[in-house]
């Protein structure tokens, strides 16, 4: 071996287990990733990486699996700072007499910095590298994503009424235009167009969102199909199924992600099919709603690329992907009535490649492989609680939790490093949260 043979890299990550998602049903052992800037340079043998690399740093994770970072494909990050503030509600008395009201007294941009900031902390802690936010202030989501160097796709919000963001449609998507065009081809932040939902959003703005996203290219993420009474609201007024309306004002597209996606029929499903309209999963809220449950087989079964979210903490309550991934798996199987339903390779799939698929960014995330970004995880199985360890990808899904995280990269720069963050000042943010929890309860118990 001389010396021209050999590779500099700038990182070499020895894991016990890799699994690169592509191909799939894989769990390679005693792998190294390379990492050359923000690249992926090779994912090769650690008896190969001796022979053809030689890295700046080296990090050994003997007791570990490593995995592309987690793709969270629907959120409203701010609303951390509601979390657990109105509990064990229908989705319409949560959202009229608590969530909004709540939103009119508070959300400005200190409320819309500090808890995204505190969502940000929480996603980075338990593997997301990559978020989508669909809240107001987008302006202040995008700054701060993009100062932490995280990365984040996010949505301007689009309403038929006033909100602290603007008077109404012309206004949001004026500002919406101009964000676009701030952001577009930015690596880290993907701007979007969020018009709410069918019910509250009418047609001509969402022509609109149609022209603007054809324009630019951004994408349009909506909730869809989340409730009966949305439905049945629907037919009620107009004769049409959501899905149905929102097909022929041109909304529905590959550009197009569906969130909920919970009172589904034959039609529904064939409309995705022949748009390309992607679906995002949010199983835990939809339950802790009792919004229904999105047939997530079907979907696959039909060849529609389903990804997955949280959802907002104050509906949730936590953003930790792996734990939806659980759900996700769990439910998936009951509502299919088939223990086969989705497998765990197949969840994880769904919050990794699946999520950029839906992003339009599966070119470069979603896998480890050559030449893709250096979005990478890695989860310790050394614990008690994950032993003995057959099967790493079943760990994942069913015995982890997002804390087992230790490290994480986003475009080859640390984010986690021994189970800490590198890039947010904890004791600083926990002083500001503290401070809007007092003012939320006070204003609650007046």
């Amino acid at each position: 071996m001389t010396a021209d043979t050999i590779t500099a890299a700038d990182i070499r990550i020895n894991a016990r287990w890799l699994i690169p998602i592509e191909p799939t049903d894989v769990v390679l052992e005693h792998q190294a990733v390379l990492v050359q800037g923000d690249r992926i340079a090779a994912v090769v043998s650690q008896d190969e990486a001796d022979a053809r690399f030689r890295a700046k740093e080296v990090i050994d994770l003997p007791s570990h699996v490593v995995l592309p970072g987690l793709i969270n494909m629907h959120g409203h990050a701010a609303m951390s700072l509601f979390r657990g503030m109105a509990d064990d509600l229908p989705l319409m008395t949560w959202l009229n007499d608590h969530i909004w009201p709540a939103e009119g007294a508070f959300v400005s941009e200190a409320f819309i910095a500090d808890g995204t900031q505190l969502a940000m902390a929480e996603m980075l802690r338990t593997g997301t590298t990559t978020f989508s936010d669909m809240y107001f202030f987008p302006e202040i989501v995008a700054q701060l994503a993009h100062d932490a160097g995280m990365r984040a796709q996010v949505c301007f919000p689009l309403l038929d009424f006033p909100t602290p963001w603007g008077s109404g449609p012309d206004e949001y998507l004026s500002k919406g235009e101009a964000f676009i065009k701030q952001w577009q081809d930015n690596t880290f932040i993907m701007p979007a167009i969020g018009p709410h939902a069918p019910y509250t959003v009418s047609d001509e703005p969402l022509s609109k969102a149609v022209a603007l996203s054809q324009a630019t290219g951004a994408p349009i993420q909506i909730h869809l199909h989340e409730t009966a009474f949305e439905v049945a609201d629907a037919l009620e007024k107009s004769g049409k199924r959501p899905t149905a309306r929102l097909a022929e004002l041109k909304v529905l597209g590959a550009n197009t992600q569906c969130v909920h996606m919970t009172q589904i029929d034959e039609s529904d499903v064939a409309l995705l099919q022949s748009t390309g309209a992607h679906v995002i999963h949010c199983p835990e809220s939809n339950l802790k709603l009792a919004s229904g449950l999105s047939p997530v087989q079907t979907f696959r079964k039909a060849g529609v690329n389903v990804a997955i979210g949280t959802d907002g903490a104050a509906s949730n309550n936590d953003l930790d992907l792996f734990g939806e991934l659980n759900t996700a798996a769990m439910l998936a199987k009951v509502v299919a009535d088939d223990a086969a339903a989705l497998s765990a390779h197949e969840a994880l799939a769904m919050a990794t490649i699946q999520g950029a698929k839906a992003l339009g960014r599966d070119h470069e995330l979603g896998s480890l492989a050559a030449g893709k970004l250096a979005d990478i995880i890695a989860v310790d199985l050394g614990d008690p609680f994950l032993q003995p360890v057959y099967d790493p990808a079943s760990h994942l899904v069913y015995s982890n939790h997002g804390r087992q995280v230790s490290h994480s990269w986003i475009n080859g720069v640390p984010q986690v490093q021994e189970g800490k963050l590198t890039r947010i000042d904890v004791p600083d943010l926990m002083l500001r949260v503290q401070g809007w929890a007092d003012r939320i309860r006070e204003q609650q118990t007046s």
